[in-house]
């Protein structure tokens, strides 16, 4: 290639060349992403800008079918993931407002950003319903790659992981409905449209995911390494199911990956590890490609625009669309405020942004370069302030530390069995129960501490300290009670289960360390 002359990726192959160029940078930049607290979206679409036109690496990449083609299949490795990684008990209490934020709050979302677009900034109606309809989608794995450090209230994180599983299908079906040419179908069409695919979606996504579970607990496969494969086929496979069904093929694969998720499946640890790299190379690909879509010296004349709609999103809309959907939920302003400042957007608007582009809408490509620099700057203004202000709300300390041990879990595959590991938090009710008084479930035993760097086999009377690292090694069959018995005791001290903190007590539960502790990696 001479020197100065672009490098035009035209084919997918020439497109796979360039993305496996960079995907060893894109992950290291993980670890940057994890220390700096920025949502990772950031580091990889700085890293497909910069190898992109006006960068660097100067290649030329303008095909936004392509893109879009790309872009809804690591969407549905991201909802995949997940949907895997959602525990139905924590989900459970903040279903309903959740389910109400997603579309009443999509609504309302939608028409407050459409008029700012088209009053404040000038735009047609419809570009202004399409800018509206695109940045209506939250993105949880930009929520919790920022508050991952900050816990907070199941109910809080609970709300905002379920909307923004839910909140997809919705703005789909917005985006898709704008963007068709001719004229625009009335408001009651497109809210039956909405309903009928949800409601498809839904009956879908449940059947596929409840048959999968059934036939992988029932059907032993011939190798362990085959259960994550299955896992993920099931799941891509209600996606598929879903969009052929004229349905909401994106909720179907995220209520099938839940399903999954939460039915106690053979080789549990290997099947979580492989959805999260999964979803970590899906967030990688997406975001460096759309990094190599944008063309940067266009953004300027759109800059301003985008930070105008992106005001009336954040400071007008997403707060009234938080306060009317759960008005009848009671929920403390503090809350309300924090879900209101914690609606970030992530890969999904820039990605249903290259729907006009596909359809040949007028003015789609200024439509998709005012979403991207909203994207950016927003999260960049919302990312690094959330935690600060969940401080300030009082919202940081949401449940006492002692409610989350931390619990890691090996497989034991020839024993049959699993090693939880942990260490006692400073805050637990852990501290000063003697092992005896644990009262684990037969098939569990406390088989190991370690105590200012020495271990030690303990006795029943062996008294728990505070920084204690425990090994408990318990059987399949009462892995989950012996894993519940202990967050009970760290919630209620030794007498858990007479004070009403019992192992089905509320509370978070499990460690939110992985790039879709949400839902996902980073980004959708």
């Amino acid at each position: 290639m001479e020197e100065g002359r672009p490098l035009t990726v035209h084919t997918l192959n020439e497109l796979l060349l360039v993305c496996s160029l960079v995907l060893l940078v894109a992950v290291a930049a993980v670890r940057v992403s994890s220390r700096s607290g920025l949502p990772s979206l950031l580091i990889y679409l700085g890293i497909g800008i910069a190898i992109g036109q006006d960068g660097i690496g100067n290649v030329v990449f303008d095909n936004a079918e392509l893109t879009q083609v790309i872009g809804y299949a690591a969407l549905v490795v991201i909802l995949a993931e997940g949907g895997l990684g959602t525990k139905w008990k924590e989900i459970k209490p903040a279903l309903p407002a959740a389910i109400v934020l997603s579309l009443v709050g999509v609504a309302i979302s939608v028409g407050v950003t459409a008029a700012g677009a088209h009053y404040l900034v000038g735009l047609e109606w419809r570009q202004a319903l399409l800018i509206g309809a695109v940045v209506s989608s939250t993105d949880a794995a930009a929520v919790f790659s920022v508050l991952r450090k900050v816990p907070l209230p199941s109910r809080i994180t609970g709300v905002l992981e379920a909307e923004s599983g839910f909140n997809d299908a919705p703005v789909v079906i917005l985006v898709v409905a704008f963007a068709t040419v001719g004229p625009v179908d009335d408001w009651y069409v497109l809210l039956g449209k909405i309903a009928l695919e949800l409601v498809i979606g839904v009956a879908i996504g449940l059947t596929v995911g409840f048959l999968g579970a059934y036939g992988l607990r029932h059907v032993a496969l011939p190798a362990s390494g085959l259960y994550p494969i299955a896992v993920m086929a099931i799941a891509i496979t209600a996606y598929a199911a879903g969009a052929m069904a004229h349905g909401s093929g994106f909720l179907a694969v995220y209520l099938a990956a839940m399903v999954l998720g939460n039915a106690k499946l053979p080789h549990w640890p290997a099947t979580r590890g492989f959805a999260d790299g999964l979803g970590w190379i899906a967030q990688i690909g997406m975001f460096v490609l759309l990094g190599l879509l944008v063309t940067p010296h266009e953004l300027v004349h759109d800059f301003w625009p985008a930070v105008v709609i992106g005001l009336v999103l954040t400071m007008v809309a997403r707060p009234l669309e938080v306060f009317v959907s759960l008005l009848p939920f009671r929920i403390p302003w503090q809350e309300q405020a924090l879900m209101s400042w914690a609606g970030l957007r992530g890969a999904v608007p820039i990605i249903l942004a290259t729907i006009p582009m596909v359809s040949g809408i007028e003015g789609s490509e200024r439509v998709f370069n005012i979403v991207f620099v909203l994207v950016v700057v927003y999260t960049l203004v919302q990312g690094p302030t959330l935690p600060w202000l969940a401080r300030k709300l009082s919202l940081g300390k949401g449940e006492e530390t002692a409610s989350d041990l931390g619990i890691e879990s090996a497989p034991l595959e020839k024993l049959r069995g699993h090693l939880l590991s942990f260490e006692i938090p400073p805050a637990s009710r852990m501290h000063g129960v003697e092992v005896s008084e644990l009262r684990l479930p037969p098939g569990a035993s406390v088989t190991l501490v370690v105590r200012d760097a020495k271990s030690f086999v303990p006795l029943p009377s062996t008294v728990l300290r505070r920084g204690d690292e425990l090994l408990v090694v318990a059987t399949d069959p009462v892995r989950d009670a012996a894993e519940a018995r202990l967050r009970a005791v760290a919630r209620g001290g030794k007498l858990a289960g007479w004070l009403g903190t019992g192992e089905n007590g509320s509370g978070r539960s499990g460690p939110s360390g992985s790039p879709g502790s949400r839902r996902g990696p980073g980004s959708r």
